[in-house]
Order: structure tokens, then sequence, then C-alpha cells
């Protein structure tokens, strides 16, 4: 199985760096993972509806060109589905089971998604109704790829 999370933006905060790299040490030897970052597009603080989508736009190309075909895509979005550690454990062991083996989930930056990532995405995933900054979403979902590997496994951990 090859896991990656795609997310807009250079992490800079170092404590999310150090966790990244643990969870995705604890990973290897179960399944191949790779987080991949893209540029976030520089905009001022405020903008109009319309400068919104264009910066959504033009990131949401940015992840697309990291997308391959066969992957399946799992965008992270307010409206999604929400899943307990078991239940994204059992998506995970029903696509690889199932023949897929490339799950993609995608991480938008401040603003969101764009609509072309979303309607790329078989699956939108959300994480609460809450507002949780796009640079810590990276290392929340690092954590539950682990924790669902090691459920799918039958090793103690998500306790």
């Amino acid at each position: 199985m090859f896991i990656q999370i795609i997310g807009v933006g250079k992490l800079k905060e170092k404590y999310l760096v150090l966790g990244i790299q643990e969870y995705a040490k604890r990973l290897t030897p179960y399944i191949k993972f790779q987080m991949v970052e893209v540029a976030d597009e520089k905009a001022p603080d405020t903008l109009s509806e319309a400068e919104v989508s264009q910066v959504k736009d033009r990131e949401g190309e940015r992840i697309l060109a990291h997308i391959k075909s066969e992957a399946h895509v799992v965008a992270l979005a307010i409206g999604g589905q929400l899943w307990s550690s078991e239940e994204l454990a059992a998506e995970i062991n029903k696509l690889g089971t199932y023949g897929t083996s490339h799950v993609v989930f995608v991480i938008g930056g401040s603003h969101g998604l764009s609509d072309a990532v979303l309607r790329r995405a078989q699956r939108k995933l959300s994480f609460g109704r809450m507002t949780l900054p796009h640079q810590l979403m990276r290392l929340v979902l690092t954590e539950q790829v682990y924790r669902a590997v090691k459920i799918n496994r039958g090793e103690p951990y998500h306790k």
C-alpha cells in the first residue's frame, strides 16, 4: 500500500515536522508513505470571493499535478464524512483488499480546496466541525494513518 498526503504550503514549525517524521518512520515497516508539499498562493489577508476562488484554483492545479490517475483520493473537507479511527482503518483495508494500492489524502490551504480537487476526490473526510490549522492537520492525519495501519494489523496502539 502506498499512502500519500498532499498539503498546501511549507511546514515551518519544527514540532510539526518532527512529529510527522516520527510517524512516517513508524510507518516504514508497513507501507510506503510520502508527504508532498505544494506551494501556497501568496495573497493578502483580505480577498474578495472571486480572489479566494482564484487562489484555490491555482493551489488546486498544483495538487492535481501530483495525483496519479489510478490513485484513490480522499479530500479533507469540513462537509465530509466523520469517521472513527476504526472506520478509517476499515476504509484503508477495504481499498487495499479490492486492488486500490495508492491512496492520496489531500489537505487544502487556508482557503480550502478548489472545486476541481473536490470533484477528483472519491471520498471527503472531516475531522469535525472545528477549524484546525492545515499544517496541524498533516500531523493529525499522519498519526491517524499510523493508527489505522496498527488497527488493521491487530497490533496494540489504538487505545
